[in-house]
């Protein structure tokens, strides 16, 4: 099997692999609520000859079996929209209102049945199976990943190894980047209902007023950052959502707090969300007021397997040359393919989309984010490259 073998079966479907992408684009569907565009990806796989089946209602798991029995390795993209009104002005517009492939599934899931249809073609030159995940949800919790491994999908037959690949708008296309170890945070959701006593803003000494109880509260939890947490563990505490219905006369009763907490250290996290706790009752109740706090555990860290990152990132150096391969920073984004690294060895790796010539510069979960097609030859072709090299 040589490389360029791989690239010129990248190249014979790009065409269709474009075709692909903006079908999907052009009717993108909300988290789990992937149901034509699973029927579409289902579809495309019979046609190869495979016999896909559906999980988590939405998913869809297909395999592609070698020419002899041997390694499994798991390929996964994610199928799910963004709930944003497309401002692009192009041919595969979204046709949904309000609903927007606006971070790159679109991508990921064409370049994964490309990559498939690379496989497919190759399967009597290699041995062993490689398994498809077509996942839904990623984007909203508990996410796609976590319903898939509980109804086994990493089992029968077990993947040794499994491999997503995520554009990045920071990195031109024709470029990749991979990082070893931990790579994007924890993610959870904090929400805090802050009690008071209502009453007359010109009389604040017969209420209790809860707006001003939580601002100190949004100031003090920053605490947990800069005095718990060490130093050397990034760690971010955002308060993203302030709602208080008075009124320029009105002290209200509640204040509600919308918020996320992210870091890079599981067991920091577990003790944080103590600490997120018990700061908040105890100040709170501190200023007379009282309050309740809810944290939706969310994704976990996305730790790539060291030795399967290498050898990943050296299979896209002979693939694309060592110059278009770079080393990526942490990040404290969160990614639902963090489940399946606590369960087998994965890598999650960046696929540059960006064209600053054509105006594609946009970051993802804009209303104008877009993605060069050109970087779909490599996002099949890399991939199936990859899984190829990781069945040896």
């Amino acid at each position: 099997m040589t490389v360029e073998k791989v690239k010129q079966l990248a190249e014979h479907y790009f065409s269709k692999v474009v075709e692909i992408r903006r079908h999907l684009h052009r009717h993108p569907e909300l988290s789990f609520e992937e149901t034509n565009t699973a029927e579409f990806v289902f579809k495309t796989l019979e046609s190869l000859g495979l016999q896909p089946k559906r999980m988590a209602h939405t998913g869809v798991v297909a395999l592609i079996e070698g020419s002899q029995p041997g390694s499994v390795v798991a390929l996964r993209a994610d199928l799910d929209a963004l709930p944003i009104q497309e401002l692009n002005e192009v041919a595969y517009k979204s046709k949904n209102e309000g609903v927007m492939h606006a971070c790159g599934h679109d991508v990921h899931t064409a370049s994964l049945l490309g990559a498939a249809m690379i496989l497919n073609d190759l399967k009597s030159e290699f041995t062993g199976t490689i398994k498809l995940i077509f996942q839904p949800g990623e984007e909203k919790l508990p996410g796609g990943a976590s319903i898939l491994i509980g109804e086994g999908v990493l089992e029968n037959p077990i993947p040794k190894a499994i491999i997503g690949q995520h554009v990045f708008p920071e990195l031109e296309a024709g470029k990749v980047g991979f990082r070893p170890g931990k790579y994007m945070a924890s993610c959870d959701e904090i929400y805090i209902t802050v009690s008071g006593k209502g009453g007359h803003a010109a009389m604040p000494h017969l209420a209790i007023d809860p707006i001003l109880i939580a601002s100190h509260l949004v100031i003090a939890l920053q605490q947990i950052t800069s005095r718990k947490a060490n130093p050397m563990t990034p760690t971010v505490l955002s308060i993203g959502k302030f709602v208080a219905n008075g009124a320029t006369n009105i002290i209200p009763d509640h204040v509600k707090l919308e918020g996320t907490f992210r870091t890079f250290d599981e067991e920091w996290r577990t003790k944080a969300h103590e600490e997120i706790q018990s700061l908040a009752k105890e100040l709170v109740q501190s200023m007379g007021g009282s309050c309740e706090v809810e944290i939706r555990k969310g994704y976990p860290v996305v730790d790539n397997h060291l030795a399967l990152t290498e050898r990943a990132s050296g299979c896209a150096k002979s693939y694309l040359g060592e110059q278009n391969v770079v080393e990526l920073p942490m990040r404290a984004t969160g990614e639902d393919f963090s489940f399946y690294t606590q369960v087998l060895p994965g890598t999650f790796y960046r696929l540059g989309i960006a064209n600053p010539s054509k105006g594609i510069t946009h970051p993802v979960h804009s209303a104008h984010f877009d993605a060069d097609e050109e970087s779909l030859k490599i996002g099949s072709g890399l991939m199936a490259w990859i899984a190829i090299n990781e069945l040896l």
